[in-house]
């Protein structure tokens, strides 16, 4: 079955026009012979939409009571059944009540859509899940519904229904949006003009995204390559060394030029892994950028400007900013064309911006060479081996071409090239181009006519001398830089398979910082690693993690930023291994900043946590103190009235009914003190053998617990429990007030104890309605309400404090389920040996 088309109209605010125009889009193609109902539609008393609805067949409601109240939901089993072409259903995020077959509304448009029923239907802004922390900190107000941003994204059309602040405001005075005892209260705190632009930015950007996304599917699906200037993209092409940061401010100012422009950052890793990128100048780059509000990106290729514009392309950018050549006049003459130079060729229609930078060479006539460029890739042991086997061969070869006597010269040419060769296969450069002199002045002393003197007669023969040297000087430069390559492949396949281990446990969070020094140490064989911190510029550094030997000798420092730097001791690092090194240290900052990100967010979420469990008790103990209050005060007001002659029956009843009102707030305030004093650290016990038939007769009369109130089970054989005999008989209290609570009439509940495997178990049983499984770790918070028992006078904050309690005295206290239905409270104590006291804090 074809799955039915979704059409949101989407608003930054309740009143902007939405319902009306999803009802005016309804009306419309009910003219032109479509078959629509409406499902379901708020009109909040709006009159201007209630008559948009005449003339459209309105499916009945389905009526359902929930508390004592009557709702009306969305009948979709009888939506279903009408099967129209269309539907129009309000209100997206709405959260149907407790009893219907999904909890979200936008869960029953998804099943009009799977029965092939084409939807439309109308949200708003703020309730999209990625913008609700948004719109909550702009408007002050929290919204509880919230839906999913993928369900709007997969909608087949997204129109918004735009208005101007100051012209939702003033349909909002003209009693247009809410009843006019609602309008002052509106204008001045939601319905502000700065709160409305900034809603109306966040629903124009929003959809702006999803008109990209759209633009970006159709250019691939017709396969589009040249841009669409939609709207402004800069892609900046950062080569790896420490210019990119250059590039990357000038490409900002770029992108700041244009509102509503992407700046998006890429880096071209070469596939022969050989290019000497700085890592660290990456990670600050990545940083940079991101800060910037931009992106990063990485991709691999062997042509820098194919690969360059490849991404223009696909993320259909407008312009490229890149950094000038930092090759000078002769290293540009005798090598292939630039990056720069191809992409401004190859470019088409995107703009590109050339950059100059400090690291741009300047313009002398020839290159500056470094001395590393003209040193070899071999070891000294192995150049001294290709000494002495040129050594030992170029006279072996001389002696047994002589005793020949052969005139072919052409032939004792290749042979003595095929010991340069030699020569330059076991010790590269230096050694081959001594042997191909030394071959020279041989072949000519020895074997070009005239022999035994260095004068040759014949022209031919002194240019294939000339051709002799020139190719093994050749050779020999071939022979060194193939040996170079392989050696830099190898040193880079191990860098690689080193920084693939240390990202991917950084990934998996199995890399602690002092283990990622400690790698550092052992790879490279240093004393000691030390990570060192500052707080701003010109502070001293201080230590933050350290392995092995710090104070040795031989330091090297790799800075990462202002306020991080890696110090190694122990012996110098080779130049070779400084870019590895800087990866290590670009490796340790981000995991030194991940922990003190994890540090941040434990604090953060204690922080919220106590906020949540403050807000929780002030709410509730408004309730709760106002409750025994209001029935303390009644009764105490009633009898002192002079109005009524109260009878000595009913002037019992009032006292009493007083006195456990104030029994109720003697009990709720003691749990208050205690929970605080538990959570502070400040409540002091003495935990000393405490017998259980000793304690639950005196929690029994503290309820005042009739006679066959509660059935109990605790034989005198039991053996005592460690544990502080007050706070037990607070926290038997607590259960059982909770158990008679809930247990219905003539099926009291049960106290029983018994011992297992060195610990006691006290179990509290009702036969209650019990506790979903799903909800017993929130029984323990505090002030919860689960189902139909209201725990913020006995489960909320009498559990918690007994739960705490109970940790407090070593023990534990569970949830369980009573056989045959109930909730079964199960307090496990260990067995007496010893008595500990924990004295109450000064």
């Amino acid at each position: 079955m074809k799955r039915g088309r979704l059409r949101v109209y989407l608003g930054m605010a309740p009143g902007v026009g939405k319902t009306f125009a999803m009802l005016d889009e309804g009306r419309r193609r009910q003219g032109r012979g479509t078959d629509v109902v409406v499902g379901i539609v708020e009109t909040h008393g709006r009159a201007h939409t209630a008559e948009q609805l005449e003339g459209l067949e309105i499916l009945p409601r389905r009526r359902l009571d929930y508390r004592g109240t009557t709702f009306e939901e969305l009948d979709l089993d009888a939506l279903l059944a009408r099967r129209p072409e269309v539907a129009l259903v309000d209100e997206l995020a709405h959260s149907n009540i407790p009893g219907t077959r999904n909890d979200k509304r936008w869960q029953d448009v998804d099943e009009l859509l799977d029965a092939g029923i084409d939807v439309i239907t109308t949200v708003n802004i703020q309730h999209l899940e990625s913008l609700n922390d948004v719109v909550e900190r702009i408007s002050g107000v929290p919204q509880r519904e919230t839906i999913p941003d993928e369900v709007v994204r997969r909608a087949e059309q997204i129109e918004i229904v735009d208005i101007a602040p100051e012209a939702l405001q003033r349909r909002m005075a003209h009693g247009n949006i809410y009843p006019p005892e609602r309008v002052d209260a509106a204008l001045t705190n939601y319905f502000r003009v700065g709160n409305l632009s900034a809603l109306r930015e966040l629903a124009l950007l929003w959809v702006a995204e999803r008109v990209d996304e759209g633009l970006q599917r159709y250019r691939a699906a017709h396969g589009i390559d040249q841009p669409w200037e939609a709207r402004e993209r800069i892609v900046v092409a950062l080569p790896g060394g420490p210019e990119g940061e250059t590039l990357l401010r000038r490409a900002a100012r770029i992108a700041a030029r244009t509102t509503g422009s992407d700046l998006l950052a890429l880096h071209v890793v070469k596939g022969d892994g050989l290019r000497a990128d700085d890592p660290a100048a990456l990670a600050r780059q990545r940083h940079l950028v991101e800060s910037m509000g931009g992106t990063w990106h990485q991709v691999v290729g062997d042509d820098v400007a194919v690969s360059v514009l490849a991404f223009a392309g696909a993320e259909n950018a407008t312009q490229i900013v890149l950094g000038v050549s930092s090759r000078g006049r002769w290293e540009t003459f005798l090598s292939a064309e630039g990056v720069g130079a191809r992409v401004i060729r190859l470019s088409g229609h995107i703009d590109v911006h050339l950059v100059s930078h400090e690291a741009a060479r300047g313009p002398g006539l020839l290159p500056a060479v470094p001395l590393a460029g003209l040193t070899t890739a071999l070891s000294p042991r192995r150049r001294l081996r290709a000494t002495a086997l040129a050594a030992v061969a170029l006279p072996l070869l001389t002696l047994a071409l002589t005793r020949v006597r052969g005139d072919n010269l052409p032939s004792d040419m290749l042979l003595f090239l095929g010991v340069v060769i030699l020569v330059a296969l076991a010790g590269g450069l230096w050694p081959a181009l001594a042997t191909a002199v030394v071959g020279t002045l041989l072949l000519n002393y020895y074997f070009t006519p005239p022999v035994h003197t260095f004068t040759i007669a014949d022209q031919n023969n002194a240019l294939a001398l000339l051709v002799f040297v020139a190719v093994a000087a050749l050779v020999s430069v071939l022979v060194e830089r193939v040996v170079r390559r392989t050696t830099e492949a190898g040193r880079a396949t191990a860098e690689a398979t080193i920084l693939a281990g240390l990202a991917g446990g950084i990934l998996r969070g199995e890399t602690s910082l002092d283990a990622l020094l400690g790698r550092a140490r052992e790879t490279f064989g240093l004393a000691g690693v030390t990570l060192l911190q500052r707080d701003s510029t010109g502070e001293p550094w201080r230590p933050v993690a350290s392995v092995g030997e710090s104070e040795a000798g031989g330091a090297a420092e790799v800075p990462l930023g202002d306020l991080l730097l890696l110090r190694t001791s122990g012996g110098p690092v080779r130049p070779d291994d400084q870019r590895l090194l800087a990866a290590f240290a670009a490796h340790a900052a981000v995991v030194r900043e991940r922990a003190e990100l994890a540090g941040r967010a434990a604090e953060a979420v204690v922080v919220a946590e106590g906020d949540r469990t403050r807000a929780a008790l002030l709410a509730a103990v408004s309730h709760d103190l106002r409750s025994p209050l209001a029935a303390a005060k009644a009764a105490v007001t009633s009898l002192r009235s002079d109005h009524v002659a109260w009878s000595d029956e009913a002037r019992v009843e009032l006292l009493a009914n007083a006195d456990e009102s104030l029994d109720r707030l003697t009990r709720l305030i003691e749990n208050l003190l205690d929970m605080s004093r538990l959570e502070a650290g400040a409540l002091g016990f003495v935990l000393s053998p405490v017998a259980l038939d000793e304690v639950v007769p005196l929690a029994l009369d503290a309820i005042a617990a009739g006679p066959g109130a509660v059935v109990t089970d605790v034989p005198e054989t039991l053996p005592e429990v460690v544990a502080d005999p007050v706070l037990l008989e607070r926290v038997l209290v607590n259960l059982l007030a909770n158990a008679l609570r809930h247990s219905p009439e003539g099926r009291p509940p049960l106290v029983a104890a018994s011992c297992h495997a060195g610990r006691v178990e006290l179990r509290v049983a009702d036969r209650g309605p019990g506790v979903p499984h799903g909800d017993r770790e929130r029984m323990f918070a505090p002030f919860q309400r689960l189902g139909d028992r209201d725990t913020s006078t006995g489960i909320g904050l009498g559990l918690a404090l007994s739960q705490g309690l109970t940790r407090a005295m070593g023990g534990t206290l569970e949830p369980g389920d009573t056989p045959g239905g109930g909730l079964t409270m199960t307090v496990t104590l260990p067995v007496a040996g010893g008595a500990r006291i924990h004295p109450e804090p000064e």
